[in-house]
């Protein structure tokens, strides 16, 4: 009866198409079916007493011998997937153990594997390739992976950010909405929205950055973070709003100068008439008056710098000559204010072409801005350098009472000055003009300490 039911079960194991063998307590196999005889491209007659690492030799460096092992040792169950060199094959394995030996079960799922590592391949190309920034997240907000574009973009390694949170480089006051959004895909949601984070050697980045949820077996396990760097778009869409408000605001210190000149002629003759005829009226009157009307003339004048088009003749021009020129002219004001101008290096920046009355124009405002800054005294520096090849920058530093941090946003504004007697036209010309050589300035300050404004201007600019 007992052989009778072993070949029932023997019959049946041959007919199952998993492939199955057996091994006693030493590792000699006491049984293999049909479909393992055809996996392992042996016969019964080869296999059966013989001992499995004898015929394998082959699994004793492979996690085959290890599991097995374990397997028989503890008696516990054991699956699991592996690949098997010699036969260049994937197998999902399971091992059940007995007071007797190892029954083991095994399938050949090479294709499956293979189908497995080609997609994991198409996801890890996707990832690693992406143009974007692409980052990985646990659900605690620490960094696990980031392809190159992320490490280009923020300038850390991936061992770098696998020991920092993502709230570490969002920068001060703009942390809300990131928080917010990592919380809604760990929640399952998509969130899309713009944000500031700190490049590892310090400069600040505008990103658009797309939060989602990774999920495993339906459950949330991490969270996807892709990013763009919006730095460059941000800023030509200000310089395409700057453009625009010089446009609007020079159309409208066209009509308004050339309203102001006509009857400020007139008034400025009779008032002289009248100075003649009428001796005894005080002469200080007659000085607040004119006072007034030259600054009234003044006006007028940067607002038709505003409006009328700009002579587009460039020439090379020495623009360290022409800081000198300045520093002369307005050197006799910084006197009587108790102002020292100094200049460093500016002999030695090179030609760049320039319309030079323009670019004299611009330093002419900075530097009466500094004086006009420093009613107690005080140096202002005047330094060139040379950013490379194609690149010129000019420091005006002053010792002066500083801008309030809130308001260097608003400097350029058409009108808008921290001086009394101020319009904020000047800073708008200076600006308009700097722009127009294809050039940027900077404007940094500390209140009580200073200001200091950079200036960049190309060797050869675009054409204006």
């Amino acid at each position: 009866m007992v052989k009778i039911h072993e070949q029932g079960v023997y019959d049946m194991l041959n007919r199952i198409p998993v492939a199955f063998f057996a091994v006693d307590m030493t590792w000699k196999f006491t049984y293999t079916n049909t479909e393992a005889t055809r996996l392992l491209f042996r016969s019964q007659e080869d296999l059966v007493g013989k001992c499995l690492w004898d015929e394998f030799p082959q699994a004793l460096h492979l996690v085959f011998y290890d599991l097995y092992l374990l397997a028989m040792r503890e008696q516990v169950t054991i699956e699991f997937n592996a690949y098997f060199p010699p036969l260049g094959t994937w197998f999902d394995v399971k091992a059940y153990p007995s007071p007797h030996g190892l029954s083991v079960y095994f399938q050949d799922i090479t294709e499956k594997k293979r189908a497995s590592i080609q997609k994991d391949q198409h996801y890890k190309s996707l990832f690693t390739n992406n143009p974007d920034a692409v980052f990985s997240l646990d659900l605690d907000g620490n960094y696990l992976s980031v392809n190159p574009a992320g490490e280009q973009l923020i300038g850390y390694r991936e061992d770098e950010l696998r020991q920092m949170s993502f709230i570490s480089l969002i920068t001060s006051g703009y942390l809300d909405m990131p928080l917010r959004s990592f919380t809604e895909a760990t929640r399952g949601g998509s969130q899309h929205y713009e944000t500031k984070i700190i490049h590892k050697n310090g400069h600040i980045i505008d990103v658009k950055v797309t939060n989602m949820p990774i999920i495993v077996n339906q459950e949330v396990v991490g969270v996807y973070v892709v990013a763009r760097d919006i730095s460059k778009e941000n800023k030509n869409e200000k310089k395409l709003f700057e453009t625009e408000k010089l446009t609007a605001v020079g159309q409208l210190a066209a009509s308004i100068a050339h309203e102001i000149r006509n009857p400020l002629t007139s008034l400025k003759g009779f008032l002289q008439l009248i100075q003649t005829i009428m001796p005894e009226v005080k002469k200080e009157y007659f000085e607040i008056m004119m006072d007034e009307l030259a600054r009234i003339d003044m006006i007028s004048s940067e607002l038709l710098i505003l409006a009328k088009p700009q002579a587009n003749e460039l020439r090379y021009g020495n623009v360290g000559k022409i800081i000198n020129d300045v520093a002369l002219q307005l050197r006799s004001q910084a006197l009587i204010n108790k102002v020292e101008i100094k200049t460093f290096n500016l002999e030695s920046l090179p030609q760049i072409q320039c319309i030079g009355a323009q670019v004299k124009q611009v330093f002419i405002n900075l530097i009466k801005n500094a004086i006009e800054a420093m009613p107690g005294g005080g140096a202002i520096r005047v330094v060139g350098k040379q950013s490379n090849l194609n690149l010129i920058m000019i420091q005006v530093i002053d010792e002066g009472c500083g801008i309030p941090k809130a308001f260097l946003n608003q400097i350029g504004n058409p009108f808008y000055t921290t001086k009394e007697k101020g319009t904020g036209l000047g800073m708008m010309v200076t600006q308009k003009i700097i722009h127009a050589h294809g050039g940027n300035m900077d404007i940094s300050s500390v209140e009580g300490k200073g200001t200091t404004i950079d200036i960049y201007l190309p060797v050869v600019p675009p054409l204006l």
